[in-house]
């Protein structure tokens, strides 16, 4: 798939940090931070971008995977194979759930995202990168699982249109992203088509969200840039970054006009890191369009 380059919006590093394997950039409208996390250094980050304001939280666990906001105000992050309750402002964390059927180290949770319902869709991955072991997970509120898909290597881009019917979903390994349409309760998937495909070139689309005119924002792992598809699967944007490892994005700010983009060092030759010195940094892209509020868990 093609689409004509655009001239590249400004794009301003906004905290310099060197991030391994930095993911999962949300806007918290109630605290007005953008929060995101290292997976293999495993830090949940805090970043106030109107003060530059910065600080991170250890997590004790391998993999850091994702975090998702709850209505609460607490964050669901994934840790391992575990789901928890984490306090953002005390650190004080509890267990919710642990994923069924699945075993550490071979698999590990990765990327999320919360529905309109307040469910989280959450995947599974091979920490090999090679073997389809992963899942596709719904997770309820009384922190029940759901399993759909199997045989995926690494689950990236879940991200939901406006209204909820259709569903992104990513096997990074696989160089695919597919739309998959819900049933009318948005509990299960109907149908899945193939809605990008990279598997000729190799290319590694990852992180994912979607914009107030339903378009889908996708960064690409190794590709050093990040591209807005129309619902219809047509590139009608490409943003180049100044890193080669862009990971995953999302607006947020006052207006939900400015694009927050998380990177990563990870993979990147000795060679590379001196000539990237802001790879694993957070960036802040303007004049790319507008956003809208993520849904929260309705944790019980």
């Amino acid at each position: 798939m093609t689409g004509a380059r655009m001239m590249t919006p400004q794009v301003d590093c906004i905290q310099t940090v060197k991030a391994r394997l930095g993911e999962t950039p949300l806007w918290c409208e109630q605290t007005r931070r953008l929060v995101w996390i290292d997976i293999e250094d495993p830090h949940f980050w805090q970043l106030d971008p109107s003060t530059g304001e910065a600080f991170s939280r250890a997590q004790p666990c391998t993999y850091l995977g994702s975090q998702a906001l709850t209505r609460s105000g607490k964050h669901l992050v994934a840790r391992d194979l575990h789901l928890v309750m984490l306090d953002p402002q005390t650190g004080i964390s509890e267990l919710f759930a642990r994923v069924p059927d699945e075993r550490f180290p071979a698999t590990r949770l990765n990327d999320g995202r919360v529905d309109r319902n307040g469910r989280l869709w959450i995947g599974t991955m091979d920490n090999g990168l090679k073997d389809g072991l992963g899942s596709l997970y719904r997770v309820d509120p009384d922190g029940s699982f759901a399993a759909f898909y199997d045989d995926v290597i690494v689950s990236n881009g879940i991200a939901f249109d406006p209204d909820g019917r259709h569903m992104y979903f990513t096997d990074t390994r696989r160089h695919l992203t597919w739309k998959i349409t819900l049933d009318d309760a948005g509990e299960r998937p109907v149908s899945r088509a193939v809605f990008a495909d990279y598997s000729a070139g190799g290319e590694r689309p990852d992180g994912a969200c979607v914009d107030a005119d339903g378009c889908l924002w996708q960064a690409f792992f190794a590709g050093g840039r990040i591209v807005r598809y129309t619902p219809e699967g047509r590139i009608d944007r490409s943003i180049d970054m100044p890193v080669t490892n862009p990971t995953c994005l999302c607006f947020g700010g006052p207006d939900y006009k400015t694009l927050f983009v998380t990177t990563a060092f990870k993979f990147l030759s000795e060679e590379q890191r001196a000539n990237e010195p802001l790879a694993g940094s957070v960036f802040a892209i303007s004049g790319a369009g507008q956003g809208v509020a993520e849904h929260r868990f309705d944790f019980q």
